[in-house]
This record gives C-alpha cells, structure tokens and sequence, in this order.
C-alpha cells in the first residue's frame, strides 16, 4: 500500500521524521510520496526523500494558500527540482475557495502556472480542491490532453463532482476523512463508485487523524504508520479483499507517478 500524501516536511514532525519513516515501512507501507507545497518545502521534500531512495519521493508545487508567493523564480525553483529523480509530480496546486488565504486570481494564475510546467516536463500533478470544483475543472481541462495524469488529493466533493473528476480521467485520493462518523458518511457511500484503477489512499500526515481507530492514539497526529486503517476500512466499505485492495493501490501510484 503506497501512501500518496505525507506532509513530512511539517514541524510536527521535526523530532522523529527518521522514525515516522520506520514506522510506515514495519507497518507495510510500500512507499510514500512527500507533498511539496510552496518553493521551500517542496525543496525540504526533495531532500527527504532523496534520504530514503526507491521508497520515498516527492511533489514540487504551490499550494493555493501560497499562490501570492508565485513569481519567475518560483517556477524556476520547481523546474531546477523537478529534474531530479525524487521528484515524481507538479504540485500540491489547485484552488481553495474555502478559506481564500490568496485572492482567486491569484490562484488561478498559479495553478495555471503550473499546469503549464507539468505539460512542458510531461509531468502528472498533485491537485488541491476545495469549494472550487467548477473553476478547477475549468483551469484544468484544457491542459488535460498534454498531462500524462492527475490526481485529486484529499477528495471531499460530492457525488456529480466525483462523476465529474472520473470523466475527466483523473484518479481519486482517498484520505482519512473517509473514516470520520461526522463528516466523512457522504464520502464512504461514493467508495464504490470509484474503479479499482484510479483509487489512491494517503494519510495526509499530520492532519486528518482517522477518528474510529481503536485504541485511539495518544497523540492526535497523523502518521503513515496509520495508512493500513485506512485501507482495511475502504476495502471494507468497498467490499473487497484488505491486502488486493492494498496491492491494487500500490500499482495505481506507481502507475500515476511513473515508478518502477
């Protein structure tokens, strides 16, 4: 099982990231991708998984809180990283009308920015969503054609969005949302419209702590660690074989990501 979204760049894991990397691989996670999310991180990410070869890698991107950050040398930045072997996908990029952190055509102009790096490296892309379907769709779609892929990082969106994404060949990252009796049940009862090939799952370490693990951890922090509850419980709500499931998600990310 591949964990797609680790945000292991993030101060929450500034004492242990060796440890939380030990972890996930004693729990069976078979590789993890390290989400960049503006020029610094994205450059952090690219040095993490340079320190674990053949079973980390990483994203370089800006995410739409940050799209005021983006200039000339930032898409300089991504290009010069996106040349090394860590680095597998354009991203985290989108919109995110939700909390409008940068105006929206601010990042508009640098999700576009970067559709546009991503089809010039021949590059997948990691996407960010949120209460922005309709404008995403339209920003993405016509660079679709010259992208070898896409996913939609943490899906939350509705059904007809789910539909949407689907026609539009994208795969579907699946988080611990899913697994939360508060807001997740809408998101559980679309699993199975998802086919077994472009489902994705990832932790997005540290958010996003599945809430209906028993014993709940001390700690409220995420870990990739925690990715195989994740999975038992799709496969479960899917109707499937937990470790097929698992070996399924692992193709899909090698697949998207251009892996061996």
């Amino acid at each position: 099982m591949f964990d797609i979204g680790v945000n292991l760049t993030s101060t929450q894991f500034a004492k242990d990231r060796e440890q939380v990397t030990a972890r996930a691989r004693e729990a069976g996670v078979t590789g993890m991708l390290i989400t960049g999310t503006n020029a610094l991180e994205s450059q952090q990410a690219q040095r993490l998984a340079e320190r674990h070869p053949d079973y980390c890698w990483s994203t370089a991107g800006v995410h739409p809180h940050h799209a005021s950050e983006w200039s000339a040398e930032t898409a300089n930045t991504l290009r010069r990283l996106a040349e090394s072997p860590q680095v597998v996908a354009i991203g985290e990029c989108g919109l995110d009308f939700n909390r409008n952190f940068a105006a929206h055509d601010q990042q508009e102009y640098a999700f576009d920015a970067q559709l546009a790096l991503a089809a010039e490296l021949k590059m997948p892309v990691f996407l960010h969503c949120r209460e922005a379907h309709e404008r995403l769709a339209a920003v993405l779609k016509p660079w679709l054609p010259q992208l070898p892929g896409a996913v939609a990082h943490c899906f939350t969106g509705t059904r007809a969005e789910l539909e949407a994404c689907l026609a539009m060949g994208l795969y579907i990252g699946i988080t611990g949302w899913v697994c939360d009796e508060r807001r997740g049940l809408e998101l559980r009862e679309l699993l199975p419209l998802i086919p077994a090939n472009r489902l994705l799952l990832e932790t997005d370490a540290p958010y996003l702590l599945p809430r209906d693990m028993r014993p709940r951890p001390t700690s409220r922090r995420n870990e990739p660690c925690f990715l195989p509850h994740i999975v038992q419980q799709v496969a479960h709500w899917r109707g499937e074989e937990t470790q097929m499931l698992a070996s399924r998600l692992d193709r899909n990310a090698r697949a998207l990501f251009g892996l061996a």
